[in-house]
């Protein structure tokens, strides 16, 4: 495979200050991706509590900017613990930790103006919210070391970054159902593959240095392994959905996100990291697609 890195300093982050960009790219403000996984499980599941709309929208906002805050704070988090291993892998060889353009103290700093914000945005939440939002700071801690001590840190990841699914479930309802843990089932399942096919961008450098992943484990077949993670998301989404008194119209344009899936099995190329990233990328498009059907269900 062709060595790549996936840092962007072009566009508006080369127009910042030599003294802010490498924090800029620290938090992966160049790459909008990571902000909008962490975000979509969490207006999926405010939308499938109904909420009046008033409120639904609130939530929404606060959850859009609470997770830009705290994916930022855990790649915060992934570099400190990372920063060795990155220098030997050519795609994050060049992250500000890595690269020495920044010190472990200045990003503990970054980190603790985040996390400043983040509590800002918790304590506008029900209690019940809060206590469940506090304590996913003990994953978001604990997933880098993942990688390091079993094949599955993919798994961990499903865990952790879907946990937005709980929270604003309970943000919009105040108590976790069957529902709510169909819906986290449903986004553990998706995170579980779209993290396999981002994985497969670092297979042959993780091989070199011992990080273990999905990728790594299934390879050249993880094609199946896919279809299995993605056939269980769109299944527990229907069951989530039928559970909580969505309309028809919910299966109706949840055709939609279920043939967005199936695209990324017939196009991976587990061989080309760019296709890779590219295939990743477009879960945005998923997830948009299954709000839009949430939105449906509601009508």
């Amino acid at each position: 495979m062709t060595a790549h890195t996936d840092i962007q300093r072009e566009g508006w982050v080369g127009k910042l200050p030599a003294a802010v960009a490498p924090y800029a790219i620290l938090a992966r403000l160049d790459r909008p991706i990571g902000a909008w996984l962490l975000f979509l499980p969490g207006s999926w599941s405010i939308l499938l509590g109904r909420a009046p709309w008033p409120e639904t929208v609130r939530l929404i906002v606060l959850f859009g900017i609470g997770s830009v805050v705290m994916r930022s704070a855990g790649c915060v988090v992934n570099d400190i613990w990372d920063r060795k291993i990155d220098r030997l892998v050519e795609r994050t060889a060049g992250r500000p930790l890595a690269s020495g353009a920044l010190s472990v103290r200045q990003a503990l700093a970054f980190l603790a103006g985040l996390l400043c914000i983040g509590l800002a945005i918790l304590l506008s939440l029900n209690w019940q919210a809060q206590i469940l939002g506090a304590s996913s700071l003990i994953l978001m801690a604990l997933y880098p070391a993942a990688k390091r001590v079993t094949w599955w840190p993919q798994a961990m990841l499903g865990i952790t970054f879907g946990f937005g699914a709980p929270l604003g479930y309970v943000a919009a309802t105040r108590q976790f159902d069957t529902a709510a843990l169909l819906l986290y089932a449903a986004v553990f399942f998706w995170i579980l593959g779209y993290d396999t096919i981002y994985a497969h961008q670092d297979r042959e450098d993780d091989a070199l240095v011992g990080v273990r992943s999905t990728a790594r484990l299934f390879a050249e077949t993880s094609g199946p392994f896919l279809a299995v993670c993605f056939a269980l998301t769109v299944a527990l989404l229907v069951a989530a959905g039928l559970l909580a008194g969505l309309s028809m119209w919910f299966l109706v344009v949840l055709i939609l996100p279920a043939a967005l899936l199936a695209r990324q099995i017939r196009a991976l190329d587990v061989n080309d990291p760019g296709l890779c990233l590219a295939l990743f990328k477009s879960n945005k498009w998923v997830g948009l697609a299954v709000g839009l059907a949430l939105v449906a269900g509601r009508l």
